[in-house]
């Protein structure tokens, strides 16, 4: 279902976007590329001189090497264009504080203990703080478990999402009606019956 449509007539002006490719490497560890861009689609200037429309204002990556425990093993950043060159583009090195993180255990908090403000740069940090999610869905299926079943061992494990999300709680409709063997009957239910 697409947003509604717009109340006024609408000139478009910049476009962010943001891709996540996640690569599982011969050795066992996954690579996860971000890339952000930000593009006006008319000419601008800025202090450091001017941009033609469609020439992008960012152009950052973010590569983390990751383990299937979420461990962060390798970082790096690069900044192809940047508002300020000479001085945004400088920052990359500073983007392997991120190696010892782990993307489900603290890591926005240590993304911003160890970036935030002048100690990185918005749009990098901003780009790192979206990869836990996207590297979820891209061992979904490969590194976790998402299907209700028994696993090799012949041990029935709670699927990894459940409780991970509001349509996915344990005690909602969607656990009840694809995942009933985890289905669990919420405080209302259990009070009402």
């Amino acid at each position: 279902m697409p947003l509604s449509p717009p109340t006024s007539r609408r000139a478009l002006k910049h476009t962010r976007t943001i891709q996540v490719e996640a690569f599982a490497r011969d050795d066992g560890l996954w690579d996860i590329d971000a890339h952000i861009t930000d593009v006006k689609t008319r000419p601008i200037n800025l202090a450091s001189g001017s941009r033609s429309a469609g020439q992008p204002i960012h152009d950052l990556w973010v590569r983390l090497t990751v383990d299937t425990q979420f461990n962060i093993i390798a970082a790096e950043a690069v900044s192809d264009s940047v508002p300020y060159p000479g001085h945004c583009d400088t920052i990359g090195p500073a983007y392997k504080k991120l190696v010892g993180l782990n993307l489900l255990k603290g890591f926005r908090e240590g993304v911003k203990q160890r970036l935030a403000g002048i100690q990185g740069c918005t749009h990098l940090t901003e780009l790192a703080l979206v990869l836990p999610t996207a590297v979820v869905q891209a061992y979904a299926g490969d590194v976790l478990d998402t299907r209700d079943g028994a696993s090799a061992d012949g041990q029935s494990h709670k699927p990894f999402q459940l409780d991970r999300c509001h349509a996915l709680r344990t005690d909602g409709e969607a656990v009840a009606k694809y995942y009933p063997r985890w289905a669990v009957r919420s405080l209302a239910e259990s009070e009402s019956s």
